[in-house]
């Protein structure tokens, strides 16, 4: 201690201040460098090289941090993301976006900007894009580069599959007689019946718009010429009155010139009317003529207006027909449940599930896991659909899941025509969610792994007259 005070002692103080200054500064320089390779570093994202299809699911793995995206013929892109923090954990399960604003801001954490926001369950989970720091971050959310989760928020849609798996996991090619619902012919006879009378609809329009155009063209037509009568008979009236004023000659020498004057202002006025009348006489014959055609054309408008409406009505239906079809089985409550998105949207956000077919089923061997497995149509071949099957739960094998059930005959009847690409069997040994409802498609939750962001977020309040009401109607 004394030799460090004689060393001070003998430096002057502004160079103790200088020295300690640059102490400092390389102590600071030691630090960043240090730990620099524990910063935060750009997320690398990743596209295939081939040309991209509509995205059809996307995959979460919590345990890599790592989102990819499927379309039809395998992986499009791949990010970096961040999921839950410890206590506020990203749910595993099944979920699919029910919701997408641009500019989203949360209700639940000091209006967070959560841009580009796609929303899995009304009671807070979503994808957005945030900051990507390589580990979980979020208070249960899905975050997703700035940059990344606006391109994908553009290509995505309503009811695309969003599956946040524990571990990695992948889809892969598979077959079973199981997911062979309904023929190639079939499918093929409902997409060409769709595209027919998507085009019919088409059509209908057009011919509305001209006869609308035509109707309105013939109207204008009978309303000027009811403008140029009723001017014409203004003219005839006036005519008829300066020729009844006319009055006899005066006596005397000059009689005969007044006379003669008189006559023939008498003949002029004379010749005026009957030429008005004339014009006034055809002008009416036209109009007569012109009010039929307008009578016509406003018929045939009123006409094209009810087969557009017919034509576009039968577009819709045979489109929704096409719409993806899932089908969730739950060993937990031995149910089979049918959903498909009826495209219609709802007061406050969202679009309405169709989920009227929901009927027991008998699951053999019930007290056996079965695991949680997703089967995805994901194209149509000449052979019959294409299938994909993806695990995220361990239990029973894929193929033998499909085994230990079959769907009732009534209810295949009734949905088998439906299944097209981008339909679904889902099986789990999950119930639904109680966050499944009529603005959801299915929603599962892993109950063997962490669910703090699910758990710590109210419930989403469902009414059941709401309820009822979105779903009415349903499966014929």
């Amino acid at each position: 201690m004394a030799d460090t005070t004689r060393l001070r002692d003998l430096i002057p103080e502004p160079r103790r201040l200088a020295c300690t200054i640059a102490m400092a500064a390389a102590f600071t320089l030691m630090t960043f460098i240090d730990d620099a390779p524990a910063r935060e570093a750009d997320p690398v994202e990743e596209t295939a090289s081939r040309v991209i299809g509509e995205p059809i699911m996307a995959i979460v793995s919590i345990k890599t941090q790592q989102i990819t995206v499927y379309d039809a013929h395998g992986w499009t892109h791949r990010s970096p993301i961040s999921s839950g923090m410890r206590g506020h954990e990203t749910p595993a399960g099944i979920f699919a976006v029910v919701q997408k604003n641009a500019e989203h801001r949360s209700n639940l954490y000091d209006d967070a900007w959560m841009p580009h926001m796609q929303r899995l369950t009304w009671n807070g989970i979503a994808l957005h894009g945030g900051a990507i720091p390589g580990h979980p971050a979020s208070r249960g959310c899905v975050r997703l580069p700035y940059g990344f989760a606006e391109r994908l928020f553009e290509k995505t849609r309503i009811g695309m599959r969003v599956i946040v798996s524990p571990n990695d996991t992948a889809p892969v090619e598979f077959a079973h007689p199981t997911l062979q619902m309904s023929g190639p012919e079939g499918i093929a006879a409902a997409l060409a019946n769709a595209e027919a009378l998507d085009r019919e609809a088409r059509e209908a329009a057009r011919n509305d718009v001209e006869a609308r155009r035509a109707s309105a063209t013939a109207a204008r037509q009978v309303a000027l010429l009811m403008a140029t009568i009723r001017r014409m008979e203004w003219l005839k009236a006036r005519a008829d009155a300066e020729l009844a004023q006319e009055g006899s000659p005066p006596e005397g020498a000059r009689a005969d010139e007044a006379k003669a004057r008189i006559e023939d202002v008498k003949l002029r006025a004379a010749a005026k009317a009957a030429e008005v009348g004339t014009q006034l006489e055809a002008a009416r014959t036209d109009v007569r003529a012109k009010s039929d055609a307008a009578d016509v054309a406003s018929a045939a408008a009123k006409d094209a207006a009810a087969r557009k409406a017919e034509t576009a009505q039968a577009a819709i239906d045979a489109k929704a027909a096409l719409e993806p079809l899932s089908i969730y089985i739950s060993r937990a409550t031995q149910t089979l449940y049918v959903r498909r998105n009826t495209r219609k949207p709802w007061a406050d956000g969202g679009e309405v599930f169709d989920a009227s077919i929901e009927v027991p089923i008998e699951i053999r061997n019930p007290e056996k896991p079965i695991g949680t497995h997703i089967f995805t149509a994901t194209a149509l071949k000449a052979s019959g659909l294409q299938w994909t099957a993806v695990t995220i739960d361990a239990g029973d094998s894929a193929s033998n899941a499909l085994d230990r059930f079959s769907i009732p005959e009534d209810i295949l009847n009734r949905i088998a025509a439906a299944f097209g690409p981008r339909s679904s069997i889902v099986i789990s040994d999950e119930p639904l969610s109680r966050e499944t409802n009529y603005r959801t498609e299915f929603v599962v939750v892993l109950s063997g792994h962490p669910q703090g962001g699910f758990v710590t977020r109210r419930p989403t309040v469902v009414s059941p007259s709401e309820s009822y009401s979105a779903w009415r109607g349903g499966w014929r």
